[in-house]
């Protein structure tokens, strides 16, 4: 459907939500919006409270999480009015979903730009077979590879290896190509070495969440399509993060999730572990105070920091996680600061809430009031010294991908409601000027 037809579906289905509520609730709809949105923030501060305190107060909270949406239910059944608070909600749902989709052809990004490449003549490829729970074997990766012409150096688990040296030896040896068949932790690292040396780099989605990949455009489903760059491929210009002097593909962590996964039980019972850590992490009766200023912007105190080498998409639940773009040449920077359940309710905002702060940089430094903070880069805990400085290198890597891929979902833009009924009164104005004419 055009994004005019939309932008006008989406204002005739916002005006029925509300005149339904009107209509068949009268005076009473006022009190079932303000009863809806307290039961959403009690809940978020009940989570808030399971999240931060342990024993009898989170035994309780968890009480207050399953009361508030139920207590708000049995009023709207009790008022007779259930059915008009759905299909309102259902309405008001369409109303939000047809506005973005409006706004889609407006604001999507633009695609990175492909290059031509030419067959590697000596590509070498680093293939981890625990990865994804042993996607190498399970896709014959390492044949596939090899009758495409491809060295192949299998890690071995039990005695781990330099992949950097590795990498940098196999150019030394007359490698034209790098490429990983492994976790994003392993790609970052041989991707700094190709990064260096100015060579094409091949990622193989063979790892548990390929997060690198994803955004990329590659097919998670099926790792041993990435192989096809070998034979038919095109070349994208993409941005590295680094720490210090580590490359990261993804992100790197300080704070709260950075302690967490620094704990050696993290990775046997990973909820436990949270649990059990984050209420000292999060009422600061542990771990460094963090510090960090991103260009011109400070934060002071966030219980946790997240810089991404490009941005997360933000006000889209279902793409949290993901890039529309690798080639920004900015970081993106997640501050989370939270001292009591009210900013946790705020924080239902997103964007906007109290607790979070989203900025974009090129260069970030995090300190502390200690001289070193523990780090996860790409998923791998470090203890970096303070302060850590993150910075962009736009357009640095030089990615070989297939020509053909699924590519990357563009998720719709944050519902901007002036700009869809501007939208809408432009096809109005489109169609009294052809009917003049």
């Amino acid at each position: 459907m055009d994004g005019r037809w939309l932008a006008r579906l989406s204002l005739a289905a916002g005006t029925v939500a509300v005149l339904v509520l009107l209509l068949f609730a009268g005076l009473r709809s006022v009190v079932l919006v303000g009863a809806g949105a307290a039961g959403l923030a009690v809940t978020a501060a009940g989570l808030w409270w399971v999240l931060a305190h342990r024993g009898v107060v989170r035994a309780l909270a968890l009480v207050l999480v399953v009361a508030a949406p139920l207590a708000v239910l049995v009023l709207y059944v009790a008022a007779g009015l259930l059915w008009v608070v759905l299909v309102s909600l259902g309405l008001w749902a369409l109303a939000v979903s047809a506005g973005r989709a409006a706004l889609v052809g407006e604001t999507g990004p633009a695609a990175p730009r492909e290059a031509p490449a030419d067959r590697p003549a000596r590509p070498f490829l680093i293939m981890n077979p625990r990865s994804g729970g042993g996607k190498v074997g399970k896709f014959q990766l390492v044949h596939k590879a090899e009758e495409l012409g491809a060295e192949v150096v299998v890690l071995d688990p039990a005695h781990p290896q330099d992949v950097a040296a590795l990498a940098r030896r196999a150019v030394d040896e007359g490698a034209d190509l790098l490429g990983v068949a492994g976790g994003d932790g392993t790609q970052a690292l041989v991707a700094g070495v190709a990064a260096e040396r100015g060579l094409p780099f091949l990622v193989i989605s063979a790892g548990t969440r390929n997060h690198f990949a994803l955004d990329l455009g590659l097919d998670r489903e099926d790792p041993s399509t990435c192989l096809e760059a070998l034979t038919d491929g095109v070349e994208l210009r993409v941005d590295l993060g680094y720490v210090g002097d580590r490359v990261f593909v993804n992100n790197a962590s300080f704070g709260a999730y950075a302690a967490v996964v620094q704990s050696p039980a993290y990775r046997d019972d990973k909820a436990r572990t949270i649990l059990d850590l984050l209420p000292d992490l999060l009422t600061r009766h542990s771990g460094p105070r963090l510090a960090v200023r991103a260009g011109t912007t400070a934060l002071d105190g966030p219980q946790a920091v997240l810089v991404s080498n490009n941005p997360y998409r933000m006000g889209d639940p279902a793409g949290l996680g993901r890039r529309e773009r690798l080639d920004s040449g900015l970081l993106g920077v997640l501050g989370v600061h939270v001292d009591n359940a009210a900013q946790a309710a705020w924080m239902l905002r997103g964007r906007r809430g109290s607790g979070l702060t989203s900025l974009t940089a090129t260069e970030v430094v995090i300190d502390a009031d200690a001289p070193a903070v523990q780090a996860g880069v790409d998923g791998e805990a470090l203890t970096l010294p303070t302060p850590v400085r993150c910075r962009i290198a736009p357009g640095t890597l030089r990615v070989r991908v297939p020509r053909h891929r699924p590519g990357v979902p563009h998720s719709a833009p944050t519902m901007n409601w002036r700009r869809v009924r501007r939208l809408a009164a432009r096809m109005g104005r489109t169609a009294r000027g052809r009917a003049a004419g």
